[in-house]
């Protein structure tokens, strides 16, 4: 069981809710603008999301749920949380999450509600972890998402996670080893959602060890925090 004081520590800086301002932009700057548009339009509309796990589409479906939701009514699922019957309300904004988890009858909801998406005035953003033409669904559903606008996360470059890693840092309150960074991204795992965790990590144990969070600190966490290292 945890004492107080650690529980303490480990509550003083929470996690920020995911949004569009905070989601690193790099080379997506064009899905951005999409989906901020898909937010303050009450139309028809359909985006598929793409990317390997870790690359960020949780965080820009969340974030513009979240966004869409002051607009419009908003339906936020996982594709293993989707039954036989999604009937979305007229002028709202379906939301589906890793489609490739949808059971047989959840596909065919999923392609009613394209059906009748342009008569209900509906949109939806869909987001999975392969191009439409690769998705293991049934052939007409897959052939729907592939009709819609489709954007691929573009990876971020090792500058633009070590800018995005800093400003993480400083935001937390971190006043970090110059080579903490650096160290991450050699020896971190490559997708940012992990390097994150792992700053977070270090700035939790800096906290609970009344030491500052170093690059010898870091070691020391990453030789017993495996989960969190390269694979």
């Amino acid at each position: 069981m945890e004492t107080p004081q650690r529980q303490l520590l480990l509550d003083l800086k929470p996690e920020q809710p995911p949004t569009l301002n905070n989601f690193v932009t790099g080379s997506n700057g064009e899905l951005l603008r999409r989906l901020r548009n898909l937010c303050e339009t009450h139309s028809f509309d359909a985006l598929y999301i793409w990317g390997p796990p870790g690359s960020g589409k949780s965080h820009l479906l969340a974030a513009a749920a979240a966004c869409a939701g002051a607009q419009r009514p908003v339906k936020y699922l996982q594709g293993a949380q989707v039954g036989d019957e999604l009937s979305p309300a007229a002028g709202s904004l379906l939301v589906v999450d890793d489609v490739q988890q949808l059971g047989p009858e959840a596909q065919i909801a999923l392609f009613r509600a394209f059906n009748a998406a342009r008569f209900l005035g509906l949109a939806l953003l869909l987001a999975g972890d392969e191009p439409p033409l690769r998705l293991a669904l049934r052939e007409d559903l897959r052939t729907r998402i592939g009709q819609t606008l489709i954007y691929e996360i573009q990876s971020l470059s090792d500058e633009e996670k070590a800018a995005a890693l800093w400003r993480h840092a400083i935001e937390r309150g971190m006043l970090m080893d110059a080579g903490v960074v650096h160290y991450l991204l050699r020896h971190g795992r490559r997708d940012l959602p992990s390097l994150m965790a792992m700053l977070n990590h270090l700035d939790r144990a800096s906290l609970e060890q009344k030491r500052p969070p170093t690059l010898p600190l870091l070691r020391e966490l990453m030789q017993t925090s495996l989960d969190l290292e390269k694979e």
